[in-house]
């Protein structure tokens, strides 16, 4: 099961999770972070929902092409009385303020839009992030 902690993310994007949580929550919206870090083999089982496994298409990104592989991205859920709201009408906002904590936003995306995604990558690749993570070097500087 994929992890929901903070702790397994990597630590500028934790700090930029939890600012994130706590600028939601000052504007009365309670934040669940519902995926963080991802192994290789939990991308293979999303990828494969809508394709060769019963649901719906949750991701385009096979295994080392999340950012979730490499702890770079979460998401999360808005609550609603302690339920989760994922058809909510804040979205835009949700990601207005991931975006200004420094975050990109999967509701921005072209293709595909991920509403509850929240990543931090800059200047890096998902070629260089593999190789750096193959080679034991720090995926950010």
């Amino acid at each position: 099961m994929p992890s929901r902690s903070l702790s397994d993310l990597h630590p500028i994007v934790a700090e930029m999770a939890r600012k994130l949580v706590e600028e939601a929550a000052a504007s009365g919206l309670e934040l669940l972070v519902t995926s963080t870090l991802r192994t290789f083999d939990e991308q293979a089982e999303l990828f494969a929902q809508g394709r060769t496994k019963p649901g719906k298409i949750v991701t385009n990104a096979k295994p080392g092409a999340s950012w979730h592989n490499f702890g770079l991205a979460f998401d999360v859920v808005p609550l609603i009385a302690g339920k989760a709201v994922w058809n909510s009408p804040r979205w835009a906002e949700i990601g207005a303020m991931g975006k200004e904590v420094g975050l990109g936003w999967g509701g921005d995306f072209k293709s595909f839009k991920d509403l509850p995604h929240f990543e931090f990558h800059p200047d890096l690749t998902i070629a260089l992030a593999n190789q750096r993570r193959s080679n034991g070097e720090p995926l950010l500087a």
